[in-house]
Formats: C-alpha cells, structure tokens, sequence
C-alpha cells in the first residue's frame, strides 16, 4: 500500500500533576531522520520514543515535540562548585597584584560561569512521568500513520491515473513500429538508389535495410516498459516501504521511453513518447513522497 511521507500527529495526556503534549510531524527525506524537543529530563528516553515511533513510521525526516507543564513533585537545586570558585577567585587576585591590573569581580561576572554553578533538575515521579510521555507519543505517532496513510490514497489515486495514461501509449506504439520499419526501408532505397545512380548492390541493400529495420525496432522497448509497468502495479500493493523502489522502477521506464524516442524518427511517436514523458514526470514528483 502507499503511504505518504507527510503528515502530523498530536496526543495530549492531563493528569493530576502533569499536562502532557506530544506533536508528531513528518515530511519526505531519503531516510528515516529526527528532530527531537524535549525537557531535559527526558532525553533518557529518546531512545525509547524514537522506538515506539519506528513502529509506524519507516522513512521521513520527522519532528518531535514534547512538552510538560505543571510541577508534579519537580524541584530544582542549585549547585555551587565552591572549590572551583575559590580557586577563580584565588587566581584573578593573583593576576591582579601581579600585573597591577584594577578592577572588582561581580556576581554577575561569577555567574556567567557555567562550570561554576549548575541547576539540577530532580523529579519525585520520573517514572510515572515516563509512562505517560510514551503513552502520548504512542498515540500521536497513530495518529501520524493515519494521516500519511490517507494522503497515500490520494497518492495512489494520481499515480494511478498517470500509470493508465502510459499504458495505453503502448498499443499505440506498436501500431506505429512496423511502419516506422517500412519509412527507414523507403528512405534507405532512395538514397542508395541516388548514390549508386540507379546501380543498386542488391546484397549490401539489404544489408542496410536490415540495420535499419533493427535501429527501428521498439518492440523490444515496448515490452519492457510493459513489464516495468506490471511490476509497479504489484508494488504499490505491497504492505511495507516501497518509496525507493518506485523511484528505481520510474527511473528505468524513463529510460526505456527515451530509447523509443531517440530510435524511432518518427513524427507520431515523436509525439506520444513526449506525453508518456509528462506522464512519468508526474509520478516521479508523487513517488518522492512516498515511504
């Protein structure tokens, strides 16, 4: 099935202490890429949210947000590293009397200094406060997967039509391939009649005219493409990841239909092979959002 790389997803817990939100969105990128915003005492369990997200999500660049208000048993300490500071405080004295150098140190001056003093963060109910923040990114990133799955049906329902349209360029083609085969023939006899002045070399005539009739074959093209066409069908049923390998299947049917064109010197194939190329090009902007 096609999913879209695009979506969004929200959750939103209220307990008696904390008030929970978990946004979930994601766009197209070749893999699977995160952007995590969360209080800092909850990058412990990055991991563990990046897991549950992975349970529905298998490429995209996605951004996480989590946010927690309310105070739910969080306090907050200050630590001052007092050795360290009197050591600063030591060694800007000494730097002063020895080069003669004025001037007061301020607690602003002191506080600018991180090393020196640090706020640490300490919850009474991590635990319980972990639970809830994973049950809400359970529950946005199913709601993600329901938004790119429905704009995968919207996906699929375009490329769909533009698959159709190309497929029925192909008895089209085949129609014009033996009498692109028969003009090349023409062509060849009249020049080979105008080179040789009417003395024609019946053997390297149709020598030529077999190179030719050759050169002009797009059977060969034709069938593939069908072939490629057949396996993008099959693909697009698939329940897992197929964005790459659409993109790979486009990629070769692109170059089955230049070859149609650049063989056949024909006006009227000319002209389907530039709509087939719309067609293509088409999929290949929805194909770039597909997971």
């Amino acid at each position: 099935m096609i999913v879209s790389m695009t979506g969004f997803g929200r959750s939103n817990i209220e307990t008696g202490d904390f008030s929970i939100t978990v946004e979930v969105k994601s766009v197209n990128h070749r893999f699977l890429e995160y952007q995590m915003r969360m209080p800092r005492q909850l990058l412990k369990i990055e991991d563990k949210i990046k897991k549950i997200i992975n349970e529905y999500v298998a490429r995209g660049r996605l951004e996480v947000y989590v946010t927690v208000t309310g105070s739910g048993g969080l306090t907050s300490m200050v630590n001052v590293d007092w050795h360290l500071l009197d050591e600063y405080v030591k060694s800007i004295k000494t730097i002063q009397e020895k080069y003669h150098i004025d001037g007061k140190i301020t607690l602003q001056d002191l506080l600018a200094r991180e090393e020196l003093i640090s706020v640490d963060e300490n919850h009474s109910g991590n635990e319980e406060l972990e639970a809830i923040v994973l049950a809400a990114v359970g529950e946005a990133s199913k709601q993600l997967r329901i938004m790119r799955e429905m704009e995968g049906k919207i996906l699929e329902e375009d490329i769909h039509n533009q698959l159709d349209g190309l497929e029925k360029k192909l008895p089209i083609l085949r129609e014009y391939a033996p009498r692109v085969v028969q003009q090349y023939s023409q062509r060849l006899q009249k020049r080979m009649e105008d080179f040789a002045n009417g003395l024609i070399d019946e053997a390297r005539l149709i020598s030529e005219i077999a190179i030719f009739a050759e050169k002009a074959d797009i059977n060969e093209e034709l069938t593939r493409l069908q072939s490629h066409i057949d396996q993008f069908y099959k693909i697009m049923q698939l329940n897992e990841s197929i964005g790459r390998k659409l993109d790979f299947l486009l990629q070769e049917m692109n170059r089955e239909v230049n070859t149609i064109g650049s063989k056949a010197n024909d006006s009227g194939i000319a002209k389907e092979v530039v709509e087939m190329k719309s067609y293509l090009e088409k999929m290949k902007e929805q194909v770039q959002n597909i997971e």
